[in-house]
């Protein structure tokens, strides 16, 4: 099997083949740290977490990139309404991002800030003004999008034909409409940096392309984000960097479509996003994941309450196979069988059609439904008065290297150990053969308000995690 990514740029599915054998350079565009992420925000953030991780089980050296954008108009704006500095909002709410994700089971990357990349910055658009690709007016630096000949080809759309979104800013002192800011001159009480423009700050998009030049080099292997910044921040930041370079900034552009809510995007500026915090509240971390992961990611996806509550409630059906795999092991004993063999030959084939799917565009709900399949048949094979370890063991390996790509089961952050729960079981049962039902209740009860639910089972007490 070989991976295939639809590329954004081409507008097919095209084989993966990284710059460099074995090593993987990928860069996401990250939140702008003004407020709490909602769950648009979360969507690529989650989905691209789940590129790296099959690409780290496919067996690569991935470096992971994903920026903070920590000043910016409406950083500032927020700042005034806190009565804080721009710094202090971005730090609260870096802080408040990393929480939210860490409990979303998103492993760390490499966070460059916009504030820490100012030189680069500079320099950058020093160069493209030196190449001609750039020019000043009234404090201001702005891009000559007429001088580079392929603006527009990742959007598809010729530069006069070229729709300008919210974030593009018409201004006389531009040579052409589609101009765009590399570096913005501060206004009286702003934020600013000394440049060889004056006081300033930079732009939206060249932030970027330094910061991934910085950190990755001329060319990315992956470069990704949302649907909504394929441009014009995405088509921005090709023009920059490859006027920089003279080379292609990306080898595959990914984008990931919306989240809708009440048939609308959702988005801050719309002020319809539900945040993740709130979410986390009331609904399992991996189930969030599971919702997102549900749908292919460059659909739609809708979100409810209701797909929310489904999506936990399918979770739960894989994580009691899981929990269920586990207590039956304690008793699988050796076995030498024809039917084990058919049984490990099925849980093969699972994980075979899971890589499949994976490897065709990272298509998840697919790969999920591979994850139920392997449940189903494990189900199944559990209900057998005698289980064959071997068999059992592979299937907890298996069903293991699938979440180490989905990552939607639980990572037990336990105050209980497992041998200490086992030893609360025992002394129930031994209570309760002593008739002293006090102790039984009373262990019962510590059990159930560290969230071990028991179960009678026909091998015995079976215990699991809520």
């Amino acid at each position: 099997m070989t991976l295939h990514i639809y590329n954004s740029m081409s507008r097919r599915k095209e084989k993966f083949e990284p710059l460099a054998a074995g090593k993987v350079a990928m860069y996401v565009c990250g939140p702008t740290v003004y407020g709490y992420i909602h769950i648009g925000n979360a969507r690529p953030v989650i989905f691209f977490d789940t590129v790296r991780r099959y690409l780290t089980v496919l067996g690569y050296e991935v470096r992971y990139v994903m920026n903070y954008t920590d000043v910016d108009d409406k950083l500032i704006r927020k700042a005034e309404e806190m009565g804080k500095t721009v710094p202090e909002v971005a730090e609260q709410f870096i802080q408040a991002f990393n929480e939210d994700v860490r409990k979303l089971g998103v492993a760390p990357a490499i966070h460059p800030r916009v504030t820490e990349t100012i030189p680069e910055i500079i320099d950058f658009i020093r160069r493209l003004e030196e190449e001609g690709y750039a020019y000043e007016n009234g404090g201001d630096v702005f891009y000559r999008t007429s001088k580079f000949d392929e603006y527009g080809k990742l959007s598809h759309q010729k530069l006069e034909e070229l729709q300008f979104g919210k974030r593009i800013e018409v201004d006389e002192r531009k040579e052409h409409a589609q101009d765009f800011v590399l570096w913005k001159k501060a206004k009286p009480g702003e934020i600013y940096w000394e440049s060889p423009w004056g006081q300033g700050r930079p732009g939206w998009h060249i932030e970027c392309s330094a910061m991934a030049h910085k950190l990755l080099g001329d060319t990315i292997d992956i470069h990704g984000g949302g649907l909504d910044l394929q441009f014009p921040h995405h088509e921005c930041e090709i023009a920059q960097s490859e006027a920089y370079t003279g080379k292609p900034l990306a080898r595959y552009w990914m984008h990931n479509g919306y989240i809708q809510i009440n048939n609308e995007k959702m988005s801050k500026s719309l002020h319809n996003g539900v945040l993740v915090h709130d979410i986390l509240e009331r609904i399992k971390p991996q189930a969030v994941r599971m919702f997102m992961l549900s749908t292919h990611y460059r659909s739609p996806l809708s979100f409810s309450d209701d797909a929310l509550k489904q999506a936990e409630q399918s979770l739960n059906r894989i994580q009691n196979a899981a929990d269920n795999l586990r207590h039956r092991m304690n008793a699988a004993v050796a076995l030498s069988d024809e039917d084990s063999a058919a049984v490990l030959e099925k849980l093969e084939e699972t994980l075979n059609r899971f890589h499949a799917k994976m490897q065709d565009d990272f298509n998840t709900p697919d790969a999920i439904t591979a994850v139920f399949d392997l449940v189903s048949e494990l189900n199944v094979y559990m209900e057998r008065p005698q289980t064959n370890l071997a068999v059992l063991q592979r299937a907890e390996a298996i069903l293991s290297e699938m979440d180490a790509v989905l990552g939607i089961l639980r990572e037990e952050e336990q105050t209980l150990l497992d041998e200490q729960v086992e030893a609360l079981i025992q002394e129930r049962v031994e209570a309760r053969k002593a008739k002293n039902w006090a102790r039984a209740d009373e262990i019962r009860d510590e059990l159930a308000a560290q969230g071990i639910l028991l179960e009678d089972t026909p091998q015995g007490i079976r215990w699991r995690r809520k």
